[in-house]
């Protein structure tokens, strides 16, 4: 069982474990959660957050009168199987556009009579047979009734076929289309995708369906829940090859022109799994003992190059691993992983062809960074997760998104860590999802993990859930959880869910059954309620709580943690006391050791001043100092400690040579550099932080042989770029020449780039910065150049830190440009320069200046497209910020913000809290940074 916290030696408490104040919280918790529940009279299933906390509605009053004006599909009709076949074209027809032509044949059957048939269908040209869409036929015994009429709603993305008869109760029929569709290259359904080899374009037939784009491609029951079997046939150019979920079977040359590629019977899956690729990529394979056939495919290049190798090295071990972990086989016949070009998402789960960004699975052995390396094995751990939990059993509805993705997020560091067993990996939890949904889960406008089903229905509504909250509270809460029953019982009913689900559809609380069974079945372990009225605290409410220690007393209080203390909760907790936290002399407390506990910890001030001088003394007895760090940090920023106190965890750093507790300490000085680099304090904030990170420059300096040398420790690599990255951003001596002299070299002779790998970003960024046109236009030409994406990568987000305005400007424009910079890239391309203090402004201008264009180019449905707006008005801290983004608002409800829409109003509350922040703090701040930095 888990530790929450230790205390020192001398006071003798050391031995308490996690369900001594674990308890307490959930307790409380729990008390909180059915107060409010009753005060609300919740259901099963409804959440007690407050309005806030829900989307924002629809800014047109619809009140849908008919079948076909609901987003979701009525229960009347469930598909049973579906035929096929797709010829997408790789040459443009005579009008200059790519299309592609299919047909289906979807087999259902009627489960309530009915006489329509409502079916999606998006931005499709059916064929007409008889003057309808579609044509209808029974099987076995039923027949058929004679289409009456039919039509597409464009609003709800539906094909309605009215029918003279009612189907009846029990029968099985036939629907079958035709149909042709462009093969745009907007990265959603079936879309195209284009590079340069060898100086030949080449064209990508290629999906992305998840999670409203099937339909874009053909007629379909396009919900999680309506599972079926998928028959797939593709028509192709010869030359090129074909791809799906299935196993190919037959391929077969129809005349001169084409291929016939036949698959091999999908399982009973979701129509947001479905993929489909034709390309002339080439692949490097190998199999399993299972007889199981894993294979990585990319550009002829790349995979010439050998990027491909570490990806196939590391799929069968973390395959293997999962099998072991769910106690459950994998259920395909391949394991197909695809590099593509151009991809919106970072990857997507679709079951037997994995596809990827580049950069998420392709990894060069000589040029590639430690970074990357991580970066693929993560991605790939979490994708893989998903052919369980996810894709094997799916979720019911996308309310329940967390699930699925909170899930393989949290498990893709269990499936790393067994590939790569010296990273580490499980403790970079805290930082890159404990850390980051803090900081969003602290808004009053956040939201619950679960939402209620009809809180989300519209695509824009479903792609909002592809959020932090979803993703990594998701993640930590199911960590959180785990520790606390143990993880072999966690494992337990993890497998048992899984089983007795498996081709099904569940609910959160199916998980919850079957965890509680595994809690049951295992004397040994006890938790002081059902798991299922535990983990309601955490899934059905937003936010969380921070706990309290006086050790003074002994008491344990805890509220709700609000970022702007003047933000109002509905939430009410209760007092604990626990005499055990008592202590006196030099008896110290430290809560939270393992930060497995989803809340923070304050303590009162002495033993923070003790906790402080452990650190300046003896920082390594504090085994959590990064989570102290950062709840440090936001506790001043909730105003429940002084800000001076949050200072003072960082002057310790000097002697900090750990790369977590460092990262976390940046991290949390982002935010004051962020609100004070335009003004009078940030010359003293550089001073205060060249002070600390001087010696951490010199430590790697000295242990890598005058930077020749690369750190044997995987995280000590990262901590050697943020030394550098922040020595020379702090003007520490010696830092920038070093980096002006490498990058001149590299320009010097471009065929050969002395820059080490793990370095590059830092030093690219860095030279453009301190450099001008001549800097950025050769990393303009070496961008252009580039056949490593994760090089390409690097460059891109670097030619974003020049400080000359014209440049960033021009750069703002290329992101208009699909030929300069690729559709996938804008949007992140903006908010690289809104990252820089000069491009801020400019980027401002130009979203504002162009959101009715963005929004439809990117705002429906595009998973990333929140970060444009949060990514942008990061900065923002003045009231005259605040009047331009509430008049933002005002100017743009008529063209709308999509997926977009949550993002806009926490921006709104982040820039409200900063701006009293700065008003209360600028002073104090700029005279403790004036004293620490002599």
């Amino acid at each position: 069982m888990g530790k929450v916290y230790y205390v020192s030696q001398n006071v003798g408490l050391g031995l308490l474990v996690l369900a001594v104040s674990a308890l307490a919280t959930i307790i409380a918790l729990s008390i909180a959660y059915d107060k409010e529940k009753a005060k609300n009279q919740g259901k099963p299933g409804d959440g007690a957050a407050d309005s806030t906390s829900m989307p924002t509605p629809s800014t047109t009053q619809f009140t849908p009168k008919e079948p076909w004006d609901y987003y979701r599909l009525p229960g009347s009709l469930v598909p049973v199987s579906y035929d096929v076949t797709l010829w997408p074209r790789l040459e443009p027809n005579k009008d200059g556009l790519y299309i592609f032509t299919g047909n289906s044949s979807v087999v259902f059957r009627c489960v309530e009579e009915t006489d329509l048939i409502i079916i999606h269908s998006n931005k499709l040209n059916l064929t007409t047979f008889n003057g309808h869409h579609a044509k209808l036929s029974g099987l076995g015994e039923a027949t058929a009734p004679t289409i009456k009429k039919s039509w597409l709603v464009v609003k709800t993305e539906y094909l309605v076929v009215q029918l003279s008869n009612r189907l009846a109760v029990g029968a099985t029929y036939v629907l079958h289309t035709e149909f042709l569709g462009e093969l745009a290259d907007n990265l959603e359904g079936f879309y195209r995708s284009e590079y340069v080899e060898d100086g030949v374009k080449k064209v990508v037939a290629t999906s992305q369906m998840q999670a409203t784009y099937a339909r874009k491609t053909f007629p379909c029951f396009d919900e999680p829940a309506m599972k079926a079997l998928f028959n797939i046939i593709i028509i192709h150019n010869q030359g090129t090859v074909a791809l799906s979920n299935g196993r190919e079977i037959d391929s077969v040359i129809e005349g001169v022109p084409v291929k016939v590629t036949t698959f091999e019977p999908t399982e009973r899956m979701s129509t947001y799994l479905l993929a489909f690729i034709v390309s002339d990529f080439v692949s490097i394979q190998s199999n399993q003992n299972n007889n199981l056939l894993i294979r990585i495919w990319a550009r002829k290049k790349a995979i010439d190059d050998r990027q491909g190798e570490y990806a196939l090295n590391v799929t069968g071990p973390i395959l293997q691993f999962y099998e072991r972990y769910y106690n459950a086989a994998y259920p395909l016949s391949k394991s197909d992983q695809v590099a593509l070009p151009d991809f919106n998402a970072g990857a997507m789960e679709n079951w037997g062809l994995v596809t990827y960004r580049e950069t998420a699975l392709l990894y060069d052995p000589v040029l590639s960074s430690t970074g990357n390396k991580e970066r693929v094995t993560s991605v790939i751990s979490h994708e893989l997760a998903h052919m369980w939990f996810g894709n094997l059993v799916t979720l019911k509805w996308w309310n329940d998104l967390w699930l699925n993705e909170g899930f393989a997020s949290y498990v893709e560091y269990l499936g790393a860590d067994y590939a790569e067993p010296t990273w580490n990996m499980k403790d970079q939890i805290v930082l890159y999802d404990m850390q980051k949904v803090f900081a969003v889960d602290a808004l009053a406008s956040s939201h619950p993990l679960s939402r209620k089903e009809d809180e989300v229905n519209e695509p824009a509504q479903i792609s909002e859930m592809f959020n932090t909250i979803s993703y990594s509270k998701g993640a930590v809460v199911l960590r959180m959880l785990s520790e606390f029953i143990t993880e072999p019982v966690f494992a337990r009913g993890l497998s048992a869910y899984l089983n007795t689900f498996a081709f099904g559809n569940t609910v959160y609380t199916d998980l919850w059954d079957h965890l509680q069974q595994a809690v049951e079945n295992t004397p040994e372990i006890f938790i002081p309620d059902s798991v299922h009225n535990i983990m309601n605290r955490w899934t059905l409410q937003m936010g969380f709580p921070v706990v309290t220690i006086d050790t003074r007393t002994g008491r344990i209080t805890q509220k709700h943690f609000l970022l702007d203390p003047d933000s109002e909760s509905v939430l009410p907790y209760p007092v604990n006391t626990n005499s055990l936290m008592r202590v006196s002399g030099d008896g110290w407390v430290l809560a939270n050791t393992n930060v497995s506990g989803y809340f923070r910890v304050n303590y009162d001030p002495d033993n923070w001043n003790r906790l402080l001088s452990l650190l300046s003394t003896n920082h390594q007895v504090i085994v959590n100092r990064a989570q102290i760090i950062d709840d440090a940090f936001n506790l001043a920023r909730a105003k429940i400690i002084n800000t001076t106190l949050a200072l003072r965890t960082t002057k310790y750093l000097s002697k900090e040579r750990d790369y977590i507790p460092w990262e976390s300490a940046l991290r949390n000085l982002d935010y004051y550099i962020l609100m004070f680099d335009r003004t009078e304090v940030y010359g003293a904030l550089q001073a205060y932080l060249k002070k600390q990170i001087q010696p951490l420059f010199e430590h790697f300096k000295t242990i890598t042989a005058n930077w020749t040398k690369i750190p044997q420790g995987h995280t000590d690599q990262y901590n050697q770029i943020n030394a550098i990255g922040i020595a020379c951003s702090m003007g520490v001596k010696g830092c920038r020449e070093l980096i002006k002299s490498w990058y001149r070299q590299w320009m010097e002779n471009p065929v050969h780039n002395p820059i080490l790998a793990n370095l590059k970003s830092t030093v690219y960024c860095s030279a453009i910065a301190f450099g001008g046109v001549e800097e950025w236009d050769f990393a303009w030409t070496m961008f252009q150049n580039a056949t490593l994406a994760s090089e390409a990568s690097r460059l891109r987000s670097a030619m974003a830190c020049t400080k000359v305005p014209w440049l960033l400007n021009r750069y703002l424009e290329y992101t208009l440009d699909p030929t300069k910079i690729r559709k996938q890239d804008a949007t992140s391309t903006v908010q690289y320069i809104a990252r820089n203090v000069v491009g801020m402004p400019l980027a401002w201008n130009f979203v504002r200046a162009r959101w009715s264009y963005i929004f439809q180019q990117y705002g429906k449905g595009s998973f990333s497209f929140s970060n444009l707006i949060s990514g942008i008005t990061r900065r923002f801290s003045t009231e005259f910020e605040l009047q331009e983004l509430k008049k933002f608002k005002e100017d743009n409800v008529h063209v709308g913000f999509g997926s977009a829409t949550l993002a806009l109003e926490q921006s709104i509350e982040k820039t409200t809290a900063n701006i009293k922040w700065v008003t209360e703090n600028k002073a104090s701040v700029l005279k403790w940074f004036t004293e620490e930095s002599t």
